[in-house]
């Protein structure tokens, strides 16, 4: 993506860390959990490999359109999984955002700030701002709830305010991204 290393750099070990826990919340005894873990730890790494910043390493035509191919894959059975699970629609929209954000870097690479179609990308980030906004005060503790989760045991991959705070940081970290494209 265009933009300053530093921040990119800071991004690309974000979506790194992110896609490492959810590699590790795929350990969960919860079958749900650990399929939605999964998409989201490719979700986490290919936002870091994509983040990098392009001074470093310019990937090459071929390597967006990759890109593309792997997360229209990961939209088609995000797609296919919304069937039953809702979550999994919002899994949908970021491989989407994933897909256009590869096809605009692979028709235009280097051209600053001007590449892809403004109204989808407008629509990309009202959407994951939203995300954002909503995510950040679900993370907000109740009293009661606590209560009621200390009392029980849960390992710390099986833990739902863990998974939420990675969809967060991937929003955030998807917001950053379309803002440098």
């Amino acid at each position: 993506m265009h933009g300053p290393a530093s921040p990119g750099w800071l991004l690309v070990a974000l979506c790194a860390a992110t896609g490492a826990y959810c590699l590790l919340r795929m350990r969960s005894i919860v079958d749900e959990q650990r399929r939605a873990a999964g998409g989201e730890a490719l979700m986490g790494f290919g936002m870091a490999v994509m983040a990098v910043p392009a001074a470093v390493a310019a990937p090459p035509r071929w390597a967006w359109i990759a890109y593309m191919a792997v997360f229209g894959g990961a939209a088609l059975r995000a797609l296919w999984a919304a069937r039953t699970h809702a979550h999994h629609l919002h899994h949908l929209v970021g491989a989407c955002a994933m897909v256009y954000m590869a096809a605009a870097m692979a028709a235009s690479p280097v051209h600053h700030g001007n590449s892809g179609v403004p109204l989808l990308t407008g629509v990309l980030l009202l959407y994951f701002a939203g995300y954002v906004l909503w995510s950040g005060v679900r993370l907000i503790p109740v009293t009661a709830v606590a209560a009621t989760e200390s009392a029980r045991t849960v390992g710390w991959g099986d833990r739902p305010e863990l998974a939420r705070v990675c969809r967060l940081s991937m929003a955030i970290g998807m917001l950053a991204m379309l803002l440098t494209l």
